[in-house]
């Protein structure tokens, strides 16, 4: 700490602090992240009022330490979002976290420069955040990785975790993702081949079973996976095409994680999926059924309409988007979205993996 000559007053914050306990209240209610560069601006309009000079290079606040140098850095304040955003949910009784697998922000959700983290990291993050909901990509691009890299991958996040891995999976879509950044894409032919193969790897590698294949795509001798899962890690596939991705739900997957729109859609494929199983001699009742679900959810309509405005004034959509994807969501306040979910738990889906994208990033909406 260094003297220093010239003294100039308090700021008004400043004197507000000191001179109105009021206050407190007011910044009490404020995130952590706003209440630290509160103190920080207050220290130092009080260090230079009182002719002191010093450098601060950061503090602790509510038990997590605070780099001043974060301040400025999105990629922090992302960090701090995300962490919140997985304690909300487990705090409010969600059984499973899930992240997308993709490099670029999705068409229609924003552009693709918009941030977007690698999932089995961030995932890895999470787990030293939240200590009972699973954890899984909704779902992983098979073609990202190769297969005996995925179980490998899969499993630490299992050990990091405490035995909390599901394994999502899916053939991959996003062509942009693929041409962008180097990874092979194909036919849709290939991508559905390549994900077969790699189920015939992976699976096994997970059951701690050595894995010997020479596919049209993926070779492998006597792949080996130690050290070994903590649990029995869930598979899910995600998608809802009939002819491939069903029957390959029905012989490999524990989970089966449907796109389909309507409940009529659904209980069509849960029809096919039974098929399925019945053809291969599989017990249909063995496999859980989720429904992937976009959902806008708000105390009052009008609070769901206006955290729809708000993402909108955000990502500049016009009022034709806003109505499309309002068209496109299950959207409301609790009532009407829980009466809209449970048309589809009435047609036999297990439950919902969920997608909050126009407000899912404030908290309150999470609980």
């Amino acid at each position: 700490m260094s003297s220093a000559t010239d003294r100039r007053p308090a700021t008004p914050m400043a004197r507000q602090i000191l001179e109105h306990r009021s206050m407190g209240q007011r910044i009490a209610a404020l995130p952590a992240e706003a209440r630290f560069l509160l103190w920080v601006v207050t220290l130092v309009d009080l260090a230079v009022a009182a002719g002191l000079g010093f450098l601060i290079v950061g503090g602790y606040l509510d038990g997590r330490w605070y780099d001043i140098r974060d301040l400025g850095n999105p990629a922090a304040h992302l960090r701090y979002w995300m962490e919140q955003q997985a304690k909300a949910a487990e705090a409010a009784g969600f059984d499973r976290v899930l992240v997308m697998d993709h490099f670029y922000q999705l068409p229609g959700l924003g552009t693709p420069n918009e941030p977007m983290m690698e999932c089995y990291a961030l995932l890895s993050a999470l787990a030293q955040h939240t200590s009972k909901v699973r954890l899984s990509a909704l779902v992983t691009g098979n073609t990202y990785r190769n297969p005996t890299l995925l179980a490998k991958t899969v499993t630490a996040l299992d050990i990091v975790s405490g035995g909390r891995a599901t394994l999502g999976i899916g053939a991959g879509w996003f062509a942009l993702e693929h041409e962008s950044l180097g990874y092979e894409f194909g036919t849709f032919t290939d991508r559905f081949e390549k994900l077969e193969e790699a189920l015939r790897i992976i699976i096994p590698m997970l059951r701690g079973e050595k894995v010997t294949l020479e596919g049209k795509h993926y070779s492998v001798n006597d792949a080996m996976n130690f050290p070994a899962p903590v649990s029995r890690i869930p598979v899910m596939i995600g998608g809802s095409g009939e002819k491939k991705t069903l029957r390959m739900v029905a012989q490999y997957a524990d989970e089966s994680n449907l796109t389909a729109r309507t409940p009529d859609e659904v209980a069509r494929k849960l029809d096919v999926l039974a098929e399925h199983c019945a053809r291969l001699g599989r017990d249909r009742s063995e496999i859980t059924v989720s429904k992937q679900q976009m959902v806008c959810v708000a105390p009052t309509m009008e609070e769901a309409h206006e955290d729809v405005l708000a993402m909108a004034a955000v990502k500049g959509w016009n009022n034709d988007i806003v109505e499309m994807l309002k068209s496109m969501i299950v959207y409301g306040d609790p009532d009407t979205v829980g009466e809209k979910l449970a048309e589809f738990l009435a047609v036999g889906v297990d439950g919902f993996t969920l997608s909050l994208p126009t407000n899912g990033h404030n908290t309150e909406r999470i609980g």
